[in-house]
């Protein structure tokens, strides 16, 4: 016959080593008799019909018999001839024992032992059973999986004691003498299926609580070693969900366990297409739920899938060298989940961004539309301005945009810009309001919250192409990923800014001609003279402004742009250090300051009306009843070579229109000088904050001080 030595179940020598992991514990628990109870349906342990006799009607020593048989049976779930198993309705978790109350006081106190044993097994039992259906998930599935195997292992400890039993080796003594030290594991897991089952826990939330739960027993070592192992055979299916996003940039996650989500109805076009667009943010993003031993890592994680799906969608190979010891399902420890998330986001970051910059040339696109939107290279533009002015005075609903986009073509193959290959990325288009009405619809930017009025936003009555004409760039995957519609806009609000201020410059400078003219015909009387003076300062404000924004603003900060992309070590980077780059030069070109910009802009317009009406004025009152010695059609040039030679009295009846014209000018440089003194008190005040406001007024502010 077997003894228990032979069985190895003796405290010296347990029948559960530490690689199935049952040792030591205890768990007292009272009886409970809750009113309302059902019969837990199980297997009678005697087959016999007829009803029972009453225990206590037998000699002690048969009753031992009796209640270590029953007790055989309850440790795996079935109801014995004097013990009872009740679940009240409703409550799978709240379960009682009864037993016969004629039973001997010694025996049962024996059985209420035994009790949260029995009742640790039917937990994890009906745990098992229902989380091994389809729709509970992987990690449920898996931790189902090794808690079944653990089951087994206890029911063949327990198969082993019926065999003592009934060789007649066992006593109620033995029976608790055995059971005793499985007791804390099997209470420990009783507790976690409790909590998972009361929570309805699926994926992270599974492994965080057997996380949580192994820490909450650090004192009790074979304890926590069990739920450390459990832990690790449910995140098992996880960990293969999270391999193949950080290796593949795949979520393959049919039970919406893992920790990112994926939004599908965001698509990569809209970068190209939407100003908020929110596709390299929102597309994937982190769940609440995430693995504590993944926490830190988890940013890292998001970050690398992404990474990897770029490339795929790129229609790139990705060949991650990833070596069997790499993998995350074989990793044995914290510390090397962390180094193989290390690695493969090394990798990712790196191949995108050689993808980036070599394949798709991301540098020479920044370079190209510098030259175009930011006007590095002004060539094309004069010939475009010269062939496109009358189309431009037009109304925005009148313009034609196909002439325009013609007109364009024409001029950048006609100059240097033809040797450009991305030219051909370069379209027009027309806004429909000025350019402050356009910032004001921008809630994203920081604008300055001394914004004006919405009054003061209002449309001027008649706004032409010329206000607001801009360029457009062909941009595609996945350089929309750094040049989206967000930093197109800004580079378009930069260029009709700039833009604007050049068509301020032609317009002076063809006044400036007239007066010019003037002077070489020795026609420099009071008028022509207090004109000229203040045509020569406007053009030094437009000069001195754009001077500003080209080599204080644009130039600096392009190249401090330039040198960081150098040095930038994955997509991110590049897309803060270019999206920095745009919000700073938006900043400093006082786009961003709306009281300022608004000051700006009514200078500009007194220069254009000033431009305009000393043409018409000049011209109008010079050709005064000389129709019959001018031709309309003739250059103006050839008008002041005939108004050389006046008589006396030609010379006095144009008096009046001298007068008329000379008003004028006094008007506009009041107006002017208005505008200009204006400005220093808002760059004075605002310097403090905003540093590069000092070298803005280092500019424009000297205007007009050697008058």
């Amino acid at each position: 016959m077997d003894s228990p030595a032979a069985i190895s179940l003796c405290p010296s020598t347990p029948a559960w080593n530490l690689d199935r992991p049952f040792l030591t514990g205890q768990f007292y628990q009272e009886t409970k008799i809750t009113p309302g109870t059902t019969e837990y349906k199980g297997v009678s342990a005697d087959s016999s019909s007829g009803a029972d006799k009453a225990i206590g009607c037998y000699h002690a020593t048969i009753q031992e018999l009796f209640v270590i048989d029953d007790l055989l049976s309850t440790l795996i779930g079935i109801e014995g001839r004097y013990i009872s198993i009740k679940k009240v309705r409703g409550k799978e978790d709240d379960i009682t024992f009864q037993v016969d109350a004629s039973m001997d006081l010694a025996l049962q106190e024996f059985a209420k032992r035994l009790f949260p044993l029995c009742e640790s097994y039917i937990l994890i039992n009906q745990f098992v059973e229902t989380r091994s259906q389809f729709k509970t998930g992987l990690v449920n599935h898996a931790f189902a999986a090794a808690l079944r195997a653990l089951l087994l292992d206890y029911q063949a400890m327990v198969a082993q004691l019926e065999h003592q039993f009934r060789l007649g080796k066992l006593s109620i003594q033995g029976l608790w003498f055995y059971c005793q030290p499985m007791m804390g594991s099997m209470q420990a897991l009783s507790m976690v299926v409790k909590k998972a089952a009361a929570n309805n826990c699926v994926g992270s939330a599974v492994l965080n609580l057997l996380q949580s739960q192994a820490k909450a027993m650090a004192g009790d070592h074979v304890v926590r070693s069990l739920l450390e192992k459990m832990s690790q055979s449910a995140s098992t299916a996880y960990l293969g969900i999270l391999e193949r996003w950080v290796y593949e940039g795949v979520i393959d996650d049919p039970y919406g366990e893992f920790f990112i989500a994926e939004n599908k109805s965001l698509q990569k076009e809209s970068l190209t297409q939407d100003y908020d667009a929110k596709y390299w943010q929102q597309r994937y993003s982190l769940k609440d739920e995430i693995p504590s031993f993944l926490a830190n890592a988890a940013e890292t994680i998001l970050i690398t899938g992404k990474y990897l799906n770029v490339m795929r969608e790129c229609g790139h190979s990705i060949q991650i060298p990833v070596a069997e010891k790499s993998k995350l399902t074989s990793a044995g420890s914290n510390h090397h989940y962390l180094e193989c998330i290390k690695s493969a986001y090394d990798f990712a970051s790196g191949e995108l961004l050689n993808l980036v910059k070599n394949k798709y040339d991301l540098m020479g696109k920044l370079q190209s539309i510098k030259h175009y939107l930011l006007l590095d290279q002004g060539d094309f533009l004069v010939h475009f301005m010269d062939t496109a002015r009358e189309e431009l005075m037009k109304k925005p609903d009148e313009i034609s945009v196909e002439k325009l986009q013609s007109l364009l073509d024409l001029a950048l193959r006609s100059t240097a810009a033809g040797a450009d290959p991305c030219h051909e990325d370069l379209l027009c288009c027309v806004e429909r309001t000025t350019l402050l009405k356009r910032l004001s619809t921008l809630k994203d930017l920081e604008i300055s919250r001394s914004a004006p009025d919405s009054n003061d936003l209002e449309e001027p009555l008649s706004i032409t192409g010329l206000e607001t004409f801009s360029l457009n760039y062909k941009v595609r995957w996945p350089l929309s990923l750094v040049i989206s519609r967000k930093a197109l806009t800004k580079y378009q609000l930069i260029f009709r800014f700039l833009f604007h201020c050049k068509h301020v410059d032609r317009q002076l400078s063809g006044a400036w001609q007239v007066h010019q003219g003037l002077r070489k015909l020795d026609m420099q009387g009071t008028t022509v003279s207090v004109s000229s003076l203040l045509c020569r300062n406007m053009l030094k404000f437009i000069n001195s402004l754009l001077h500003y924004l080209t080599f204080e603003v644009l130039e600096p900060n392009w190249h401090v742009m330039l040198s960081r992309l150098q040095t930038a070590k994955s997509i991110d980077e590049v897309i803060q250090y270019h999206g920095f780059f745009l919000d700073k030069c938006l900043r400093e070109c006082v786009l961003l300051s709306p009281a300022l910009l608004k000051k700006v802009e009514r200078l500009k317009f007194i220069c254009l009306q000033y431009a305009a009406a000393m043409q018409r004025l000049i011209t109008s009152s010079l050709d005064t009843n000389d129709n019959d010695t001018l031709s309309n059609d003739s250059p103006s040039i050839e008008k002041y070579k005939n108004l050389k030679l006046r008589t006396p009295y030609q010379m006095l009846r144009l008096a009046p229109e001298n007068v008329t014209v000379l008003e004028s000018v006094l008007k506009f440089e009041k107006e002017f000088s208005f505008e200009l003194h204006s400005l220093g008190p808002i760059l004075s005040s605002g310097s403090r904050a905003e540093p590069y406001l000092t070298h803005l007024a280092q500019w424009i502010l000297g205007v007009g001080k050697d008058q």
